[in-house]
């Protein structure tokens, strides 16, 4: 090898929900590439995303910093690429970079990626089917399925890149984003069957905050023709209507992974082709979790787990030991260090993580995390209506804040609600159904939560 930096390659869906992986137990699905990767290292069943949204989970992985730092707070916000990122610090270590699929950081000038070599990009969300693509700032349509078309251009530039450097590749993919149109060689996967509802499908929201009831996100309310492409039949009752609208919509979500597992497939036949799979990390992820029918819903922005969890599987055969699992917590802004640890590159002060290599390599210091932080700014957003907030989770419980008002946040609307709270017993109740806060048994956890809850808010700096 003329370098023994290894290579990294980052692969990212969008709104891709670890329980839609088979290595993650999933009753509604097969991912054998994926699994692939997970059987041959490590899987995180605690990793998660400290603001369930895209562009500013894209912006906390870039930086190593939370949204209040790198700008990127709501979809309202674009990235200012002249900051400081982790391709623009292994770049400058001697790695190649590449950005290739959905970037969804802004546009023009500053907003474009930076500290690349190569990108070509899908201007904002992007389109499924014979994508627009921008190409080092030039737009250009690729004739195909978006899922095939990123994968194409990634095996081109790994093809084509200069063999003496190590690489760091971006491969981020649209799908399984809604509108959920899948391509011709999947759309009649599961067509005759049911897909299973999952526990928390027919959720009344009682005793929840207000939030939860407010949210237009609902499968039997929210979804729309687009979304299901068809009329419901005539005559069914409210819960087989429901069912209806779900059986729709998770069979086309779930054609859309399907194409993701095989194109993560020929990446990985790729590295194996070349010999590069022995140096080479394999990182597979979300940018954040999705509510597959959970708690009656689609999309994600909510602290409860479906939406808060990433999926994150990491093969490195040089030293992550295959079949790995843990439950030691990850975070989005703990990604950026990881890379730059294993590039021997030092991890600057402004980053907020923590290189993940420890954990990883089965010798998690003592001091490791044991609760995080998480907040959601784009309050009462036009399309969702889901209600800012902010929380801890640890291992055992879960205390979210709902502080009801837009604070100048970018796309957020400027409607007071009352504050709430909510207190989830994740041991007793692993699928959030009951909301404890005012349960008198509780007090102490309480007191002790929001404790920490405010220790966390000043460590990060979230204090304005």
């Amino acid at each position: 090898m003329p370098n023994e930096q290894p290579n990294i390659i980052f692969m990212m869906s969008d709104d891709h929900a670890s329980h839609a992986m088979s290595c993650y137990g999933s009753a509604i699905n097969e991912t054998p590439n994926l699994d692939r990767i997970a059987n041959e290292g490590m899987r995180f069943d605690n990793c998660f995303c400290t603001n369930s949204i895209c562009a500013p989970s894209r912006a906390a992985i870039l930086t190593g910093q939370y949204n209040h730092k790198n700008g990127v707070k709501t979809l309202g916000d674009q990235f200012d690429s002249r900051q400081t990122t982790v391709q623009r610090l292994l770049k400058e270590n001697g790695y190649q970079t590449a950005l290739i699929g959905k970037w969804h950081l802004g546009h023009g000038g500053h907003h474009y990626p930076a500290d690349f070599d190569y990108w070509n990009v899908l201007p904002g969300q992007g389109d499924y089917h014979d994508p627009t693509m921008i190409e080092m700032g030039e737009e250009k349509v690729a004739k195909g399925y978006v899922t095939d078309v990123i994968t194409d251009l990634s095996l081109d530039w790994m093809k084509n890149r200069d063999k003496e450097k190590p690489f760091m590749l971006m491969y981020h993919h649209k799908a399984p984003h809604r509108p959920w149109e899948p391509d011709e060689k999947h759309k009649h996967m599961y067509e005759d069957i049911d897909i299973p509802e999952p526990y928390s499908f027919h959720d009344d929201y009682e005793g929840k905050a207000e939030a939860a009831k407010e949210a237009t996100m609902r499968i039997d309310r929210d979804l729309m023709k687009r979304d299901v492409k068809a009329d419901p039949p005539e005559g069914l009752s409210d819960k087989e209507l429901k069912s209806w609208y779900y059986q729709r919509y998770i069979k086309d979500y779930l054609r859309c992974v399907a194409s993701i597992d095989d194109n993560v497939g020929r990446v990985l036949d790729f590295l194996e082709d070349e010999g590069l799979a022995e140096n080479t990390i394999v990182i597979y992820t979300s940018d954040q979790g999705f509510f597959l029918g959970d708690h009656g819903w689609y999309d994600k922005r909510f602290m409860y787990e479906e939406s808060l969890r990433m999926p994150f599987i990491i093969r490195y055969p040089k030293a992550i030991r295959p079949g790995s699992t843990t439950k030691d917590f990850a975070l989005n802004v703990d990604f950026a260090e990881t890379f730059l640890d294993y590039a021997g590159v030092p991890v600057p002060d402004f980053m907020q993580g923590r290189s993940l290599r420890p954990v990883l390599e089965e010798d998690t210091p003592a001091d490791w995390q044991t609760s995080m932080y998480y907040r959601y700014w784009e309050h009462l957003s036009k399309e969702h209506k889901v209600g800012a907030h902010y929380g801890i989770r640890t291992h055992d419980y879960k205390l979210i804040y709902y502080y009801g008002e837009a604070l100048g946040a970018a796309d957020a609307v400027d409607e007071y609600r009352e504050p709430e709270w909510e207190l989830y017993d994740l041991k007793k109740d692993p699928y959030e159904m009951t909301n404890v806060y005012y349960d008198k048994s509780y007090e102490e956890v309480v007191k002790e939560l929001k404790q920490e809850l405010y220790r966390l808010k000043e460590e990060v700096q979230d204090t304005e």
